[in-house]
């Protein structure tokens, strides 16, 4: 019997579960192996009865943390797939505003959304037993995570920082132009795509282990940005980290 897999999304652009139906030429496959049974973005189905449950946004509503914990107890693995999941995403920069601030800013009114409450991590919440990074998740990435999960091998991500696949691609590093970039310090597997393309690397995978912060900070500085400057970077993606700068 295949297992059973549902797909469920909170506070999000909805972008890592299309990452997951770019997959085109895979998805055949996949079905194969697996038995979708609730998949907001691919089926109109609520199915119940999953034993994998990914997990995509942050949570940023009161109700949300009822429905996590049922997911939860229903799930046997439970994977937070991408950035707002995994480490609160861009939604977390609304906790460094008063809700009535934001609330007038963004809708022009402040009664609206009355259960909204700070932004949560995932795990902030429930247990996660895995998680595949970035904003967007990188679509073979989840299918590689797919694959290991199936054959019983514990999925596993690069150990090494997005400067590594940078300098296979031959990029030219865009801090020793001396402009920003936080691929140093940051978590490979996305086969260093920002800076391919001249974007600087903005951390959405999360950290590398023992990221040496205080070393990135000091070049930055040198090229010419300030610690407020580098601690905002650093608070797109990585709000709840407690990062010291």
């Amino acid at each position: 019997m295949k297992p059973k897999v549902g797909v469920f999304s909170f506070t999000s652009c909805e972008g890592c579960q299309l990452q997951i139906l770019n997959l085109e030429d895979e998805i055949p496959v996949i079905l194969d192996k697996i038995e979708f049974v609730n998949f907001r973005e691919a089926m109109s189905e609520k199915g119940q009865d999953y034993e994998i449950a990914f997990i995509e946004g942050s949570v940023s509503r009161e109700s949300e943390i009822a429905e996590l914990k049922k997911i939860r107890e229903r799930a046997k693995v439970l994977i937070a797939i991408g950035a707002c999941a995994d480490l609160g995403g861009v939604n977390v920069l609304k906790n460094y505003h008063p809700q009535e601030t934001w609330l007038r800013t963004v809708y022009k009114r402040t009664d609206l959304f009355t259960d909204t409450i700070p932004v949560k991590r995932i795990k902030d919440v429930v247990s996660v037993d895995y998680v595949i990074p970035g904003c967007p998740i990188d679509k073979k990435e989840f299918l590689r995570f797919v694959q290991e999960l199936l054959l019983g091998i514990k999925p596993r991500l690069p150990d090494y920082p997005v400067c590594v696949e940078c300098r296979i691609r031959g990029n030219v590093c865009l801090v020793e132009q001396g402009k920003w970039c936080l691929g140093s310090v940051t978590l490979a597997g996305c086969n260093a795509i920002c800076p391919t393309y001249r974007e600087a690397c903005i951390a959405c995978r999360g950290l590398v282990e023992e990221a040496n912060i205080e070393s990135l900070t000091n070049i930055l500085m040198q090229n010419g940005l300030s610690r407020e400057e580098i601690r905002e970077k650093f608070k797109v993606f990585n709000g709840l980290e407690g990062i010291k700068i």
